[in-house]
């Protein structure tokens, strides 16, 4: 089918949107071939059935195979959690090493996916973890070793893929060596070139050589390689290191055009144009209508000048085309009974617990007792996931969890940010009453009043043990306590894995994928 020029940029844009449904604007674009796909995010999903009706009516009123993208990670960052088979995240992928479980888990995820008519899922994330205070990957990192990143990442590709869901390595050239979000401002990364050759762009070559469909190219500068743009719209890391260099063929995408690192700079219609004359195939622009449509407007006004070539265009979409042949052609009707099957369940739960990692102190790891006289409390440093059930008066997913075996069980929430307020009053009081206290932190070593609030409470405690939920960087900032376990991410498996090494039903036998203190 010959595509028109409006339909061929329509191909090189995705989009998303609020609310459960497709608003009528983007069905009516998609039937226009105004855009060639629509990404979903947490707030487009509330029930597998709803999601399922969702996307088949974008499918049904595509006049051609469409995508439709989500973050599907796992762990920390994934768009279908309560409803569905949620899993560990990529650091706990790591501590377990092994390619066989990578490659079920994501699998698994991208059975569900593709059962709820979805056939893009943008995972997995090759960042290597170079610096503890990158606000933006952390957990979602496999490691810091290029080589087992590498290895695992790759098994990660095969598991999305062989479900019939396209895979997407990000965050191209990788974007873990910054402590500045994306999001909030443009990270600049200063280093020549062989440097990244030989660590963070080594997982990358390997998913390319491994047929990846595609690759997310993020908004951090790097002035060895591009003095003047950030990745996103730079020919030199586009076209030169990715396609040149690296020799990859897939669809190459941009992150979401709506972060700051690039809006402060560039508007929604420059921004286009500059990451399509840089190279990109697709064009992300995640939540606002007016930069969505300034977007595509822009990027016909240089097509029609002859600013943004027409040979351009026609590399991107024949890039996408392919894609969509491999992934999006010949959807099935949603098949909703493979969500959250039994064997997926038993899969995301047994990486789980092969992900945990114990350091026990002095006196060895003992686990707690389910059976005995002995006072156990828990002071948790709580999700924003648990604000609704803690707002209601209950308790936090891991309390709640733990209480199921400990109905004596002392819990206390506090806030991450781990200010003064009365609710850390009480947890002080509880730490100097119980005979086993368990401090779960969730990132202290980013958030100065956490760490100082932990460390008193394990001062405080006569067998204090520590949870670290998210990074595990928080053992290397506190000290004194009995023993530390490690989830590397706080996903529901992660927490049941959590409970059940606390309680002494199995033996945790992952080790860490990163040292605990490392430059930065």
């Amino acid at each position: 089918m010959t595509l028109s020029l409006e339909e061929k940029i329509g191909q090189m844009l995705v989009v998303g949107f609020e609310g459960l449904e497709p608003p009528q604007y983007i069905l009516d674009w998609i039937a226009e071939g105004r855009i060639g796909g629509v990404i979903l995010f947490a707030r487009n999903v509330a029930s597998p059935a709803q999601v399922a009706a969702l996307t088949e009516a974008c499918h049904a009123a595509a006049p051609r195979p469409l995508l439709i993208a989500i973050d599907q990670e796992g762990g920390v960052v994934a768009r279908l959690r309560d409803q569905f088979a949620e899993s560990p995240g990529a650091m706990a992928l790591g501590a377990a090493d092994s390619e066989a479980l990578a490659e079920d888990v994501s699998a698994v995820l991208g059975a569900e996916m593709r059962a709820l008519g979805i056939n893009w899922n943008l995972a997995p994330a090759l960042d290597l973890t170079h610096n503890i205070h990158n606000p933006s990957v952390g957990v979602r990192s496999l490691g810091v070793d290029p080589e087992r990143v590498a290895r695992l990442g790759v098994a990660q590709v095969r598991g999305y893929q062989k479900a019939g869901v396209a895979a997407t390595a990000k965050h191209f050239p990788g974007k873990a060596n910054t402590p500045v979000d994306p999001h909030v401002s443009l990270p600049v990364i200063d280093g020549p070139l062989d440097d990244l050759w030989d660590t963070d762009l080594v997982p990358f070559r390997a998913a390319s050589n491994a047929g990846i469909a595609a690759m997310m190219i993020t908004h951090v500068q790097f002035t060895a390689l591009e003095p003047r743009y950030p990745s996103t719209l730079s020919p030199r890391i586009i076209d030169g290191l990715l396609r040149r260099d690296i020799g990859f063929e897939g669809v190459i995408s941009t992150d979401c055009m709506e972060m700051k690192a690039v809006t402060n700079a560039y508007g929604p219609g420059e921004s286009a144009v500059l990451a399509a004359l840089a190279g990109a195939s697709t064009i992300l622009f995640s939540h606002t209508r007016a930069y969505q449509e300034a977007a595509h407007d822009a990027l016909i006004e240089a097509a029609r000048s002859g600013r943004l070539p027409e040979a351009t265009i026609d590399r991107a979409v024949s890039k996408v085309t392919a894609m969509k042949e491999r992934f999006a052609a010949g959807m099935a009707p949603p098949a909703l009974d493979r969500i959250r099957h039994p064997d997926h369940l038993a899969i995301m739960a047994r990486a789980a617990r092969a992900g945990m990692v114990v350091m026990a102190g002095e006196a060895g790891w003992t686990p707690v007792a389910v059976a005995g006289d002995q006072s156990v409390g828990l002071v948790e440093f709580a999700s924003a996931l648990d604000s609704e059930a803690l707002e209601s008066g209950g308790h936090t997913g891991l309390a709640a969890l733990l209480a199921e075996s400990l109905p004596a069980l002392q819990s206390v929430a506090l806030d991450p940010g781990g200010a003064a307020t009365d609710a850390l009053a009480q947890a002080r009081q509880l730490a100097a009453r119980v005979d086993v206290l368990i401090v779960a932190t969730r990132n202290a070593h980013l958030y100065p009043d956490q760490r100082d609030a932990a460390q008193a409470l394990i001062r405080a405690g006569r067998r204090p043990i520590l949870l670290c939920l998210r990074n595990p960087y928080d053992a290397g900032v506190l000290s004194g306590m009995d023993a530390t376990l490690f989830t590397c991410g706080d996903s529901a498996p992660s927490l049941q894995a959590a409970v059940d090494a606390i309680l002494g039903r199995f033996e945790p036998a992952g080790r860490l994928p990163v040292p605990l203190v490392m430059p930065g």
